[in-house]
């Protein structure tokens, strides 16, 4: 791996190390972000290079079983009500919370765009940051794009977020480029939901309509970078933080990934209502049943762990993810599959 400033001189390369890392980040989290850097030159995807959309492995049919929810992994799949349904409704239901899902992921990915802009233009000439967070905007351009591909033709017009957060997003990303801490806390908070709930699809045997696997597939490899960095990001910065501030820090854990597993994974009211889901079986699913609380805990076995390296498990706390029911084992490893910390 190249030195940090390799292809400098060596009384450049010493100036520009002084002037942006002195105090601020150590050896080791420079190169980690230069390792990541070189990941995203080196193992990246287009969604049009790699997707042959329209050859006829990935043709979308719109009464493909595999739409059908799974009751282990989705909330409303694993309703009694869901289940009882005829085949074919349960494909209508499967297809169009499928690319609902998917175009909520789009959504997602914009506001991450949004903040991470705002708190780059904000970095000094030289800063570790400044290459890997474009990267990774790069390839979350490319992500909503096939996202979008995707939706189009599955052929259903969802809505993707919910209103408020729809309302809300231009403005949450603009504000998280200021806060930048609690900016990463929400960048988790909205790509583990949907990366546990990926995963866990590809282990059961991916069964799921091909071009909706292939794109689950190239969305899991590069976002386990993102992922990484937002960890190594938060490891970096709330060292640095006050007392006060790694405080507030430990209460945005919790509250963010409970909003926006909500925000990401509990679909529009409209939804319930053109599919004449009853309000019980509504709540139940999103997240009232121990089924469902099961299934919304577990996506968050891998920050439980975060949070706790950062020390910012305590007692109160850890009624806050319990109050919420989002508490639970934190993951022995990255990506632990939930057998153990279910």
């Amino acid at each position: 791996m190249p030195a940090p400033g390799a292809g400098l001189s060596e009384e450049a390369s010493m100036t520009l190390s002084e002037s942006v890392r002195t105090g601020l980040f150590d050896r080791e989290y420079w190169e980690t972000l230069d390792t990541l850097s070189e990941g995203s030159v080196h193992r990246k995807f287009d969604p049009y290079l790699d997707i042959d959309w329209d050859g006829p492995e990935f043709a979308i049919d719109k009464d493909d079983p595999r739409w059908i929810l799974s009751p282990e992994f989705d909330p409303l799949g694993a309703t009694d009500w869901y289940r009882n349904l005829p085949p074919q409704r349960q494909i209508e239901i499967g297809r169009w919370r499928t690319a609902n899902v998917i175009k909520v992921g789009a959504a997602f990915e914009s506001v991450l765009i949004r903040g991470m802009m705002q708190y780059i233009m904000k970095l000094p000439n030289g800063s570790p940051e400044f290459r890997y967070c474009l990267h990774e905007m790069t390839e979350e351009c490319n992500h909503i794009q096939m996202f979008q591909e995707l939706v189009n033709r599955i052929g259903v017009d969802v809505p993707g977020m919910r209103p408020i957060f729809r309302a809300l997003s231009p403005l949450i990303g603009v504000a998280g480029g200021y806060a930048h801490v609690i900016l990463f806390i929400g960048i988790l908070g909205g790509e583990e939901p949907i990366d546990h709930y990926q995963k866990a699809i590809i282990r059961d045997g991916g069964n799921i309509p091909p071009a909706v696997l292939r794109t689950m597939e190239i969305h899991i490899a590069e976002e386990a970078r993102h992922i990484s960095f937002a960890n190594e990001f938060l490891k970096a910065h709330i060292d640095r933080m006050s007392p006060a501030g790694k405080a507030v820090c430990a209460l945005a854990f919790p509250l963010a990934m409970r909003w926006l597993a909500g925000e990401i994974m509990v679909p529009p009211r409209s939804f319930a209502k053109e599919f004449d889901i009853p309000r019980e079986v509504f709540r139940d699913a999103f997240w009232r049943a121990p089924q469902s609380r099961r299934i919304l805990s577990g996506y968050f076995g891998d920050i439980r762990k975060l949070a706790s390296e950062l020390g910012l498990m305590n007692p109160v706390t850890k009624r806050v993810w319990s109050m919420l029911h989002i508490d639970g084992d934190a993951a022995r490893y990255r990506s632990e599959p939930e057998r153990r910390i279910a």
